[in-house]
């Protein structure tokens, strides 16, 4: 690995200005590597849903920053997170991406066995290891436990590393998002709906993330899309109701006064949401049965208020995005400096009636998925902007648009829509993370 960056925090620093990014973020394998060993190690991390887990001994296999891990529910009902590597010989313990291990978990390789809170059950034939130190190492201790994990309305989140703030400090009023969505349940409840869609794309997962709450591009490159849709739709009596493809669709052709007037909204450690005022989903046909459920769960005023919010998205930094309005969430997976897997997936309102769900999975295919549509305007873009920026001259990448200096170092900032702020925020928390441990005992 090159050692201009790994030996020099400040370099590193150096790569995000106040208005704009080097190049190398999105470019550079080396740069990639230490994002995997330092950045993502060091922020908050979502892992999975609790509703994936609804039994003792059921778990996820998940990774961060490339570090196997199992999410099991362990039998006293708690949530914990493990590597997910036998403490014998390393073997990877569990290869499903689901299941039930019930009471333990065992090593394919030799057969250690542990508990589903990482502690060492047996080994086989045990005397042999009498009069050694096996129980006094890293390997008697049983498997490595992630210390930092937090389970927040069902949403799972864990940190790998120590450094960093806890999780309360790092997400903050950002969480309201969540609330929203989970509120918008007459249960109060969110539960996994279905399977995952994952969506590949050749692209740096930085970009993904910006474009998120880029509200310049809509109208650009959805124009084949969304606009083609609205063009069908253009002639039909204002009165008709429009189909659940249509609704979803046609928003996306908005002007630039509308993606300028809904606002984003800021908060410290890189998350946002746009979607301040209203959003594309804001205008959707209502649903008497949902409505009726709701307000009986929580009166007039509150659902008034629960479903008065209508966020657009909402970036928890660094791999997850919810759309609160929707009931889908979108997770980021980063491969290599050039390949990101986009893990797509619904969710079901507790006590809503099934057209809600129905709503749900139908955006998700014709947004999210890689059979859908607008998802595909959004890939062909990365592509180029990932082969420009080899691109010699210019190795800057601008976000000036509405910069305002007194931005900076402003912990929760709401301004207009269209401006780049989010992407700024994200670069400055990027290279807080990226640099916080580095040259650590040195």
């Amino acid at each position: 690995m090159s050692t201009s960056y790994r030996d020099d925090p400040e370099a590193i620093q150096a790569l995000v200005q106040p208005d704009r990014v080097h190049r190398d973020l999105y470019i550079d394998p080396d740069l990639f590597a230490l994002e995997q060993e330092h950045f993502f190690a060091n922020t908050w991390n979502y892992v999975g849903h609790d509703s994936q887990l609804p039994k003792p001994g059921d778990y996820i296999r998940n990774e961060i920053a490339g570090q196997p891990l199992i999410v099991v529910r362990h039998q006293d009902d708690t949530i914990r997170v493990l590597m997910n590597r036998c403490a014998h010989k390393g073997s990877r313990l569990v290869s499903a991406p689901s299941g039930n291990t019930g009471k333990h978990f065992r090593c394919p390789y030799h057969a250690w066995t542990f508990r589903t809170d990482g502690s060492l059950l047996n080994m086989p034939l045990k005397n042999g290891y009498d009069g050694t130190a096996v129980h006094e190492c890293e390997s008697g201790k049983g498997l490595v436990a992630v210390k930092n994990v937090r389970v927040y309305r069902g949403f799972i989140f864990a940190r790998i590393n120590d450094a960093g703030p806890g999780f309360e400090e790092y997400f903050g009023e950002s969480l309201s998002s969540i609330d929203n969505m989970a509120d918008r349940s007459p249960e109060g409840r969110l539960e996994i709906a279905g399977g995952c869609l994952r969506f590949l794309h050749q692209c740096n997962w930085k970009m993904f993330v910006e474009n998120l709450n880029d509200t310049m591009h809509p109208m650009v490159v959805h124009e084949s899309s969304a606009g083609t849709a609205k063009r069908m739709w253009a002639d039909k009596p204002a009165d008709l109701a429009k189909p659940m493809a249509i609704e979803q669709f046609t928003p996306f052709m908005s002007d630039y006064k509308f993606f300028e007037d809904m606002g984003v909204r800021v908060f410290d450690n890189g998350h946002s949401f746009s979607g301040v005022h209203f959003s594309i989903h804001s205008k959707y046909s209502a649903m008497p049965a949902y409505d009726a459920a709701m307000k009986a769960a929580y009166g007039e005023e509150r659902t008034a208020r629960i479903l008065g919010l209508a966020r657009h998205n909402t970036v928890y930094y660094p791999n997850l995005t919810i759309k609160g309005a929707i009931q889908a969430i979108r997770v980021v997976k980063p491969i290599a400096v050039d390949k990101t897997l986009v893990e797509s997936w619904t969710f079901r309102l507790a006590g809503a009636p099934p057209e809600m769900l129905q709503r749900t999975a139908m955006y998700s295919r014709l947004i999210n998925s890689p059979f859908s549509v607008v998802g595909h305007d959004d890939l062909q873009a990365y592509r180029g902007i990932q082969a420009g920026l080899h691109a010699s001259g210019n190795p800057w990448v601008s976000l000036h648009r509405n910069f305002d200096p007194a931005e900076i170092g402003e912990r929760d900032l709401t301004t207009v829509g269209t401006s780049e702020i989010s992407m700024r925020n994200q670069y400055r928390a990027w290279a807080r993370y990226m640099t916080m441990a580095m040259g650590a005992g040195r």
